[in-house]
């Protein structure tokens, strides 16, 4: 016949509410106890009813993560930075006995009020947004429903939205920094700085930060709007370059913004990091691959994804989790090695 928890218990000397808790890896039940009662489980080829589990605590015990199409990158219509973050998420689930269901969303369709009047799934990750104007007001119809949902991305100042993110102030001053060290004395950033992108806008404040701590002068002709892609990098680095302002290095507000400038640069019969010394953000793998190799500032998404995925949990158990801003690591690499 096929075994129950109640045959678990009855070999553990337990009660049937202590193997539903070791079997979840709750922290209610010591170490000892949760390794012989999953043993006997594995011995008896016990497997969790999770329909009649799910019925009970009226949860799907299901998270949901939203992963916003971004057009611009490529075919994919994800951002690479993303990815290695998707298999840390996927993986703290399943630690924590959760099945995780991934929809690719665009910005414009009501994906807020379907996930918050629907019983797919007791939380949302959301990845990724565009325009952060546009989607703000989902965030806060989101809170106004009463949703459990976290993001990745800046911290929100204006609403309780649980935000995991980097330091973008700290990682856009470090880079900075590292370019000055390495001689360059007039320095040119490319990304948007406005309200529609939050991340670029605090790497471009630690950009300045680290400018005017070394005496050197924070000129607007030397920033030029660029989104996430390496077709905004390059046309906007051309652009630049149109303008016949000097500049000796270049931030790239993002990983792929940086490669498209590297081309630019090459086009223009400029050598890097010799003419120009180039950095990057996020440390996609694609970084490492780049002739000459990107400089950039890595951002931790295995540890993203399983913070997410904890605090989430922690917000359906009933807690308050706060926001987490996780700190950037510099790698350098040949472009910016003049």
């Amino acid at each position: 016949m096929k075994a129950t928890s109640f045959d678990i218990a009855y070999r553990a000397g337990v009660s049937q509410s202590t193997v539903s808790r070791a079997l979840r890896n709750s922290p209610l039940v010591n170490e000892e106890t949760r390794l012989k009662i999953q043993a006997i489980a594995k011995e008896l080829n016990y497997k969790v009813d999770k329909n009649a589990r799910n019925l009970r605590s009226q949860q799907s015990n299901t998270l949901a993560l939203l992963l916003f199409e971004d057009p611009g990158v490529d075919e994919s219509q994800i951002n690479p930075f993303f990815l290695s973050m998707l298999g840390s998420i996927t993986r703290a689930c399943s630690n924590s006995g959760y099945d995780l269901l991934v929809s690719f969303q665009e910005m414009e369709n009501d994906w807020h009020a379907e996930y918050a009047d629907s019983n797919k799934a007791d939380g949302i990750i959301l990845l990724g947004y565009g325009d952060y104007t546009d989607y703000r007001d989902k965030l806060l119809h989101l809170h106004q429903q009463g949703t459990h949902f976290v993001r990745f991305g800046a911290e929100v100042t204006d609403m309780p939205v649980t935000s995991i993110g980097g330091d973008n102030v700290g990682g856009g001053k470090q880079l900075t920094e590292h370019l000055i060290a390495k001689g360059c004395r007039n320095l040119a950033f490319i990304g948007t700085i406005s309200d529609a992108a939050p991340e670029f806008s605090g790497r471009y404040e630690g950009h300045k930060v680290a400018l005017q701590a070394a005496g050197l002068a924070v000129d607007a002709n030397l920033q030029f709007n660029a989104v996430s892609t390496e077709e905004a990098g390059y046309q906007a680095t051309k652009s630049l370059l149109a303008k016949g302002v000097s500049f000796d290095g270049l931030f790239g507000a993002s990983d792929l913004i940086a490669i498209g400038a590297m081309r630019a640069l090459q086009e223009a019969g400029l050598t890097v990091p010799d003419d120009v010394a180039v950095v990057g953000f996020d440390d996609i793998p694609m970084a490492s691959y780049t002739k000459p190799a990107l400089t950039t500032s890595k951002q931790d998404t295995v540890l993203a994804g399983q913070l997410l995925v904890d605090n989430l949990l922690s917000m359906i158990a009933g807690s308050k989790p706060k926001t987490v801003l996780m700190p950037t690591h510099l790698i350098t690499r040949e472009s910016s090695n003049r």
